[in-house]
Formats: C-alpha cells, sequence, structure tokens
C-alpha cells in the first residue's frame, strides 16, 4: 500500500488513542466526583448489578449465535471454501470476529460509567444544576470516546493486515449483528419494564414515576442502561463502521484509489478529533437550559469538523467535489436533527397539541400522535433524499468516460461519512439521556428533595429532547449509509463477475420493471414492519408477565401498597422477568431478516436483492421515523403535563398521557432505533454473499 495511505491509517490510529484517553480521563473525572448517600448508593449498586447480569446473559446468548454464524462465514464466505482462496475465507471470519468483540466491548464500557455517572449526577443535583449536568455529560462522553475510538481503530487495523475491503465488510457485518440483538435484547428489556411500571404504578395506583414501592422501578433503571446505552453504543458503533466500510470498498474500485481511501480515513479521524475538542468545550452555566447546551454543543463540534476538513482538503489536495458531498451530509444530518426536535420537543406545537388531546381521553392521544408521527417522516426522506441526490450529481462528473455511477455512488458513500463524522458527539448527547434519567429517578428514591428533583428533572427533559435529535440524526445517518452499502453491494457483484470470469453483463442499477427485482422490493419492503411487530410482541407478552408479577407482590407483600418502614419489594423478580423474556424474543426478530435476505438471493440472484435492499430501505426509514418520532412525542407530552399543564399529575390528560408513552415506549426505544440496524444487517449479508448469490439462484 502506498505511501498516503499508510500515512491516514497511522494517523487514524494515533487519533483513536487519543480518544481512549479522553475516555479514561472522563472516566476518572466521573469516578471522582463525590457522593455519600447510603440510600442513592443501595439503590445505585442494585441497578449497577441488574445491568451487568443481563448483558452478561445478553452476551452469553449472542457468543453461541456469533459461533455459528462465524462457521457459515468460514465455510461459504466470500466463496465456498471448496472452490476459494482459504485465506480469505479465514480473514473474512476473523474480521468479523473482531467486528462482534469490539462492539460488545463499546456497550460494556458504557454499562459501566453509566451506572457510576447517574449516581453521581443524583446526588451533584443538591448543589445545582451545572454540577449535575456535568457529571451526566461526561458520563456520556466517556461512552461517545469509546465507540468511535474503536470503530475507527477496527476498521484501521483491518485494513492494514489484510488490505482486502471485501474483509472490511465481514469486520462490519459482525459489528452489525451484534448490535441488532443488543439493540433489540436492550430494547425488549427496558420497555417491558418501563410499560410495566408507568401501568402498574402511574395508571392502576397513582403512585409516582420512581417510587420504590413500585416492584419494575429497579428493572425500568436496569433497562434504561441496557437498552438505551449498550444497545444504542453497539447501534451507532455499526452505523459508523458500515458508512466507512462501504465509502472504502467503493474507493478501492475507483481510479486513485489509495488518495479516495486515504480521504475516507482522514474524514473520519477528523470527525473523532473534532468530536474530542467538542466534549471538552461542553459546559453550562448555573440557571442556563440543559437543552440548549448539548445542541449548541453538537453546532460548534459541526463547525470545527466543517473547517478541519476543509483545511485537510487543502493540504493534501484531496477534490473539493468530494469535500462538498462530506459536508452535504453532515448539514443534512443536522436539519433531521432540528426537523425531529420541532416534532418532539414540549415547547413545540405538536407536542402541545397532542397534550391538548389528551384531556378528551387517550384514543385522542394516539391517533393525535400516530398522525404527527407520520408527517415526520417527511422532512427526514427528503433529506435524505436530497443529500443522496446532491451527493452522486457533485461527484458523479469526476467519473466521466463511463465511470459516472461508481464516482457518484462514493459521493453518496461521504455524505454518510459527512453525516456520521461528529457520531462521537451525538453519542455523548444520547448516552447523557439515560443517565439523567436514572439520576432523577436515584433522587426521588434516595429522599433528595424537591430541588433536586426539579432539576433531574429538568435535565430528563433535555435528555427526552435530545435523545429524540439523536434518534432521527443516527436514522438520517443510516439511510445514508444503506444507500451507500447499495453502492457497495454492485462494486461486490461487478467484482466477483470479472474475478469468477462469468459471461455476464456487469450491473449498473436495478430496473423496478424487472419482475426478478420487483419480486425482490416487495419482499424487502414487508421485512421492517414484520420486524417491528416481533419485537413489539416480545415486549407486549413479557410486560404482561411483569405486571402479574407487580400485582402479586402487591397483593402478597404485607404493608408494600402502603409505604411500611422496612417493607421492600422483591426487585429481582421483576428483573429476572425482563431478561429471560428479552434473551428468548431477541433471536427470532434477526434471524427472519438475516434468512429473509438469503432466501431471496438464492431464489431471484442478484437483481432480486438490490430490490430486496432497496425496498428494506424505503419501508424501513419510514417505519424507524414514525416511530421514533411519534415516542419521543408522547413521551414529552406526558412530561409537558406532568410539568402542570392541562390538569397536571393524575389528571385526566395526565391519565391519557401516559397511555401514549406506554404505547409510545417500544415505538421509540424497541422497534424504531432497531430498524435501521436491520436495514445495515440485510446490506451487508446482501454484500459478503454477492458471489454465492452470482453461481447459486433457481431464477
Amino acid at each position: 500500500m502506498g505511501n498516503d495511505l499508510t500515512f491516514f491509517q497511522v494517523v487514524s490510529i494515533v487519533i483513536s488513542a487519543l480518544a481512549f484517553v479522553t475516555a479514561f480521563w472522563l472516566y476518572r473525572w466521573v469516578s471522582s466526583q463525590p457522593s455519600s448517600n447510603k440510600k442513592i448508593a443501595e439503590v445505585g449498586k442494585l441497578i449497577q448489578n441488574g445491568a451487568n447480569t443481563f448483558l452478561a446473559k445478553e452476551y452469553k446468548t449472542l457468543v453461541r449465535f456469533c459461533s455459528v454464524v462465524a462457521l457459515l462465514i468460514l465455510v461459504f464466505l466470500p466463496s465456498p471454501i471448496w472452490k476459494g482462496n482459504i485465506v480469505d475465507n479465514i480473514s473474512m471470519v476473523a474480521s468479523y470476529i473482531l467486528g462482534t468483540v469490539l462492539s460488545a466491548i463499546a456497550g460494556k464500557i458504557g454499562i459501566s460509567i453509566a451506572t457510576i455517572a447517574n449516581m453521581k449526577s443524583a446526588e451533584a443535583a443538591t448543589k445545582g444544576i451545572k454540577p449535575s449536568f456535568m457529571a451526566g455529560y461526561r458520563g456520556g462522553a466517556v461512552m461517545g470516546m469509546a465507540v468511535v475510538g474503536s470503530s475507527l481503530l477496527g476498521v484501521t487495523l483491518v485494513l492494514m493486515l489484510t488490505g482486502n475491503t471485501t474483509v472490511l465488510l465481514g469486520f462490519s457485518f459482525g459489528a452489525s449483528s451484534l448490535a441488532l440483538f443488543a439493540k433489540a435484547g436492550g430494547g425488549i428489556f427496558t420497555k417491558t419494564a418501563d410499560v410495566s411500571a408507568d401501568l402498574a404504578g402511574k395508571v392502576e395506583l397513582g403512585i409516582p414515576e420512581d417510587d420504590p414501592r413500585n416492584p419494575a422501578v429497579i428493572a425500568d433503571n436496569v433497562g434504561d442502561n441496557v437498552g438505551d446505552v449498550a444497545g444504542m453504543g453497539a447501534d451507532l458503533f455499526d452505523s459508523n463502521v458500515a458508512s466507512m466500510a462501504a465509502a472504502l470498498v467503493m474507493a478501492a474500485s475507483l481510479s486513485n484509489s489509495e488518495k479516495n481511501m486515504g480521504m475516507v480515513l482522514c474524514y473520519a479521524a477528523i470527525g473523532l478529533l473534532a468530536s474530542i475538542i467538542g466534549v471538552f468545550t461542553a459546559n453550562m452555566k448555573e440557571g442556563a437550559d440543559p437543552t440548549r447546551a448539548l445542541n449548541m454543543n453538537t453546532y460548534v463540534t459541526t463547525a470545527i469538523y466543517g473547517v478541519l476538513t476543509a483545511v485537510a482538503t487543502y493540504i493534501f489536495d484531496f477534490n473539493w467535489r468530494i469535500w462538498g458531498a462530506s459536508a452535504i451530509g453532515l448539514i443534512v444530518g443536522v436539519i433531521i436533527g432540528i426537523a425531529t426536535d420541532y416534532f418532539t420537543n414540549d415547547n413545540k406545537k405538536p407536542v402541545k397539541m397532542v397534550a391538548k388531546a389528551c384531556e378528551s381521553g387517550p384514543a385522542f392521544t394516539i391517533t393525535s400522535g400516530v398522525s404527527y408521527g407520520l408527517v415526520s417522516t417527511l422532512p427526514a426522506m427528503i433529506g435524505i433524499g436530497v443529500s443522496a441526490l446532491a451527493a452522486y450529481k457533485l461527484v458523479a462528473p469526476l467519473g466521466a468516460g463511463g465511470n459516472e455511477v461508481a464516482y457518484g455512488m462514493y459521493g453518496i458513500s461521504m455524505a454518510a461519512v459527512g453525516m456520521l463524522s461528529i457520531v462521537g458527539m451525538i453519542i455523548s448527547n444520547d448516552a447523557y439521556g439515560p443517565i439523567v434519567d436514572n439520576a432523577r429517578g436515584l433522587v426521588e428514591m434516595g429522599d433528595l428533595g424537591d430541588k433536586a428533583l426539579e432539576i433531574t428533572d429538568s435535565l430528563d427533559s433535555a435528555g427526552n429532547t435530545v435523545k429524540a435529535i439523536t434518534k432521527g440524526f443516527s436514522i438520517g445517518a443510516a439511510g445514508l449509509t444503506v444507500i451507500a452499502l447499495l453502492g457497495a453491494f454492485i462494486t461486490e457483484v461487478n467484482d466477483a463477475i470479472v474475478a469468477l470470469g462469468l459471461n455476464v453483463e456487469k450491473v449498473t442499477g436495478f430496473d423496478v420493471t424487472n419482475p426478478t427485482v420487483f419480486f425482490g422490493l416487495l419482499v424487502g419492503a414487508a421485512i421492517p414492519p414484520v420486524f417491528s411487530a416481533m419485537l413489539m410482541l416480545g415486549v407486549d407478552r413479557n410486560a404482561q408477565r411483569m405486571i402479574a408479577e407487580i400485582h402479586r407482590q402487591f397483593r402478597e407483600i404485607a404493608g408494600l401498597k402502603e409505604g411500611k418502614e422496612g417493607v421492600k419489594p422483591e426487585y429481582d423478580k421483576c428483573i429476572e422477568i425482563a431478561t429471560v423474556g428479552a434473551l428468548k424474543e431477541l433471536i427470532p426478530a434477526g434471524l427472519m431478516a438475516i434468512i429473509s435476505t438469503l432466501l431471496v438471493g438464492l431464489i431471484g440472484g442478484v437483481h432480486a436483492v438490490g430490490g430486496f435492499i432497496t425496498g428494506n430501505i424505503v419501508s424501513g426509514l419510514i417505519f424507524a421515523l414514525f416511530m421514533s418520532n411519534s415516542g419521543g412525542l408522547w413521551d414529552n407530552t406526558k412530561k409537558y403535563i406532568e410539568a402542570g399543564n392541562h390538569g397536571g399529575k393524575n389528571s385526566k390528560a395526565h391519565k391519557a398521557g401516559v397511555v401514549g408513552d406506554t404505547v409510545g415506549d417500544p415505538f421509540k426505544d424497541t422497534a424504531g432505533p432497531s430498524i435501521n440496524t436491520q436495514i445495515t444487517v440485510v446490506s451487508l449479508v446482501a454484500s459478503i454473499a454477492a458471489t454465492l448469490f452470482l453461481t447459486i439462484s433457481i431464477f
């Protein structure tokens, strides 16, 4: 490999190491914050133990699944072991395992810091909003630095050691397959507990959200960590790796490939550097708005990235058109975030209109929330479409003379790299949400007073709003990434045609009037709704079991309902129900998506798979955006009413708002964010099995 690429590989490794040093410093800073309240330490320990127990059991289940997949990859991919080069198959399986391991480590790091930061943030709330905010934010930033550092390091090492971009897709598939199950399993766990705690506590008994009498309350707090921290970390690790892998696969197939590949690594490394700078500039003044502080930090990081990449483009003589594609992706990512904020922020019209509808009962809560959720898909879909079109048109002329399509698709992949460039900051903001949500619960359970509760309520509300924005951002990024992966699939198919010496035309696109393509398109479009239904039915079945357990405890444990001194619920029983149910439900949905892809490919070949990926992308993005935004809107509607609007807590509107939030919970935290991982997994399975579909298909 040339000096250009080697230089950028070394730079990527150095900046990854800097991210790990930053994560370590932040971890030490958060751990050193004062905490002395015994009640908070006791409850915090229960949350920590529950989260670690679930993660250990989940990873044991996933080790078995990943071992079977690794064996299948060894035998069949990138081509059957008896036909191809055994070294390629071994490289593919090794990179797959590395992808799963790094993804799992990212989740574990997130859990370990989040369950410390929640206690620190809770106790800091007694001193004021600024120290509480900083403990929560820096806790989330540990996750951001660790996830992006390990994804950039993993991609760079695989490329350096193998020099094979197809093997990179194996690494990406490892990250995606673990992320799919971590997000689905964590999502089922967290929403089982959340729905059960809300329905049995708030609606039936009229007790506060984090009342320690509620047997599901610890499971609910555990769920915030395993779903919104570990699951989300694995999800964004996967998106970041997939965007880099897709860009590198396409860059390798173009003229001047080393310079184009160096550009991918350079921009990704600068994005991580910008996030590191952004984390250290994050601050908020006492009495300021935490939502504004979080958003301002994102804008600052975006500006730093834009300036540094422009400087790098000038210094290293990169092509300005490709820089433009990257800038388009980043700007559209921010715009999608702002559009999501409009539909989910409790200061904006949609939330206020749904809160008003709550006065007329839960039926109107649901219909209005669903309607706004559906409308909210349009700006983001237009944004993804415009950014893909603009990036394609901007970069395609570089391939003048017959290679316009390849360069245009490379432009889209660079827009995805641009959109995900500040993912370190996005993860920091996202992980902040569950940390301060837990802190709010600890303040209530530790009786730290109304002032501390008011502060953590304010931080929690900001976390919800920003979390909705980051979900919109990550879905938009996943959209661009999978369009880039469609380009990577075409590249892999054409490379396989040349390598195998097949007498067939190279693929340049997919004609929807071709019945084989249309067959794949229809099947691919049907997968996201079925996948979502399987996950939400898992939450439904599990929550019914947990509600029955809560009723049993209130019925059988004397003095629990009245809150007698020394009477405690059996928290571990609810944690056990959520854990067992989540692990039972998480594998079937993921397997359904993977097996469907393989079946379509073996039935209709590469053209059917091209249609399948396209249908899956369009349907998946709409479902993901709709469910994430509806869920975020209902959650903030409930909080808006609890702040004293439309009758406040325990009013008719409040009970309707809780019902809406209960419907929205599996929408926004189980099915919605899992779909973008499902789309990525499907696209990667198609790419790494391209040779298989070329040589074995019925039609």
